[in-house]
């Protein structure tokens, strides 16, 4: 094992966990020591590839030498295996969304905190260099007065993995995209005091959705995604009467613009990659941090609410929910 690379345990062999490796791995400062995955197989041939020791259970695989276990799996398994992993004492950084409801996640931040082990949700949005420079940018007041804010989330992204489409695994728009433009949201203009979903639905998932969050302010922003049409495309965009930016492929964007009406325009290049979440969750559990100060736990659970509610305005339920479920 690499001595100063923070070792990791990947619950998840799948499309982004493949994607995920390569990076984090290839930066120095990550190394995956054990890997679970339902099919040992499948598990074995990710091990072959990025490193690391295949397990045949979950259990085996968060208690092997990792400092800290990633939960990268559908959306519909996360709440079992972080719990299961925080029941072992280990932290763990779980991909977006974190759970399929805000009922789950409250209870695993609750057990978190019970134990005193580190939680964080793993997303581009609430990581990026470039999402938080254009936060920076509001704070300081460099837009003046907001006049048009455009938040997109477009693709067709049907065949990107099997889960993407399979209810039985929560699958759809909202968790899978709609998560960054309503978190990017979220994060520039406060939570929301009132939440408007209208949805498309066929076999048991939402093929697109528009949002619109009021917030404490009193104005309303928009979002609007898809995993069925490039229509809107990924796009996040801000016009102000001082100035106005507009930045691309946004959840993980590196580079974005400050057009000033009146003076020079600032331009700021940042990391764009997945490895900023791992380096910050690996900087936070070795300073012995039970909670993220970059990602605090009210952020998670007022995006999962946020969520739950555009749930129970199009009727969204999967399959495995309960008839008396909340959303």
């Amino acid at each position: 094992m690499e001595q100063n690379a923070f070792h990791w345990c990947f619950i998840g062999a799948g499309t982004l966990a493949d994607k995920v490796a390569k990076e984090i791995t290839r930066s120095g400062r990550h190394q995956i020591v054990s890997v679970y995955t339902r099919r040992f197989e499948k598990a074995e041939a990710f091990a072959k590839l990025y490193g690391g020791t295949a397990y045949k259970t979950a259990a085996e695989a968060i208690a092997a030498e990792a400092d800290g276990v990633y939960v990268v799996t559908p959306h519909s398994n996360h709440y079992e295996y972080v719990k299961l992993a925080l029941e072992l004492g280990k932290p763990v950084l779980c991909e977006k969304a974190f759970t399929t409801d805000a009922k789950q996640a409250e209870e695993l931040i609750r057990l978190a905190e019970e134990k005193g082990v580190y939680l964080v949700e793993a997303m581009w949005t609430w990581f990026s260099p470039i999402a938080n420079t254009v936060k920076q940018w509001l704070d300081d007041g460099a837009f003046g007065e907001i006049q048009t804010v455009v938040a997109n989330y477009h693709l067709n992204s049907k065949g990107y993995a099997p889960r993407v489409t399979d209810p039985n695994r929560a699958g759809g728009a909202l968790l899978d995209v709609g998560v960054y433009p309503i978190a990017y949201l979220y994060r520039l203009f406060g939570n929301p005091v009132k939440v408007h979903c209208f949805g498309v639905l066929e076999n048991g998932i939402d093929l697109s959705e528009d949002v619109a969050l009021t917030s404490p302010n009193g104005k309303t922003y928009l979002a609007s995604v898809s995993i069925v049409d490039y229509k809107g495309l990924e796009k996040f965009k801000i016009v102000g009467t001082d100035a106005s930016t507009s930045v691309r492929f946004f959840h993980r964007a590196n580079k974005a613009v400050l057009k000033r009406k009146h003076g020079k325009n600032e331009t700021v290049r940042g990391d764009g990659s997945m490895t900023n979440e791992f380096d910050r969750a690996a900087e936070e559990i070795r300073s012995g941090l039970t909670e993220s100060r970059f990602v605090p736990h009210r952020m998670t659970l007022d995006v999962m609410r946020i969520m739950d509610e555009c749930r129970r305005q199009m009727g969204l339920k999967y399959p495995f929910e309960k008839e008396d479920s909340h959303v």
